[in-house]
């Protein structure tokens, strides 16, 4: 059944007005007609199960059939903290580690991070990874889309972090992997998850350092090292395994 997500704003008692981007992709890439079903989420975890009413050419009305609670998030709340990595390497961690669960992206600029963005190219690339995020959201099943956060140095990123349960640097020079066993299996149901990676030749000793006096967990994902593309969608689906229920 196809999903979409409405702004609390659009929905009132009995239905749901869809407008924008939704009513092109319902009337004219879809080619729904008035009787069939669709799911919608408010983005705040509860789905709404809809018949397709009046569709015309700038919104689409929904009768709510009935209302359910959302049970696709992960029982933590994951914020990944991401070194930008060069060419569009973010569109596709961002499509697949919502499609695993995260909450929260947040792309990190680092020591390392070759890629430099203006505040308008910035406001553009944004633009796109939060449209990614909301087609990954939907595509999975999610009852949220997950903030695409705006690009931040990375001692701004540790700052964040201080005030999260759980703190996790994948690092080469970690201990071995029962150490990140323990690690993840002593995060408990309900906190708060904080994930760093860095970008393409990873983090410079200091950084690693930063954070680890902030108290980030410093651990290792195996002995094979990973891509920066790879290594947040390993470490989530590591936490997704052991901790959903």
């Amino acid at each position: 059944m196809h999903r979409f997500f409405a702004d609390p704003s659009q929905i009132k008692e009995k239905e749901i007005i869809l407008t924008g981007t939704d009513v092109n992709h319902i009337r004219n890439v879809l080619r729904m007609h008035t009787g069939e079903e669709i799911l919608i989420s408010n983005g705040q975890g509860t789905d709404y199960h809809c018949r397709l009413g009046n569709i015309d050419e700038t919104s689409v009305t929904a009768s709510i059939m009935w209302r359910l609670d959302g049970n696709a998030e992960l029982p933590v709340t994951i914020t990944l903290f991401q070194g930008l990595p060069k060419g569009d390497k973010l569109e596709f961690i961002i499509q697949k580690c919502v499609e695993l669960g995260a909450a929260r992206i947040v792309p990190v600029r680092t020591r390392r991070t070759i890629v430099k963005l203006d505040a308008k190219k910035e406001q553009a690339k944004r633009k796109r990874w939060m449209g990614i995020s909301e087609s990954a959201a939907k595509q999975s099943g999610r009852g949220i889309v997950p903030e695409i956060g705006q690009v931040t140095d990375f001692s701004e990123a540790v700052k964040e972090a201080r005030s999260m349960d759980v703190c996790l640097i994948p690092y080469e020079l970690a201990k071995g992997i029962e150490h990140t066993r323990e690690v993840c299996t002593a995060i408990k149901l309900g906190q708060s998850v904080g994930i760093f990676i860095g970008p393409e030749g990873g983090f410079e000793e200091e950084e690693v350092s930063m954070a680890i006096e902030a108290g980030a967990i410093p651990l290792t994902l195996g002995k094979r090292i990973l891509r920066t593309e790879t290594a947040g969608m390993a470490l989530i689906s590591v936490l997704a395994y052991l901790l959903e229920q």
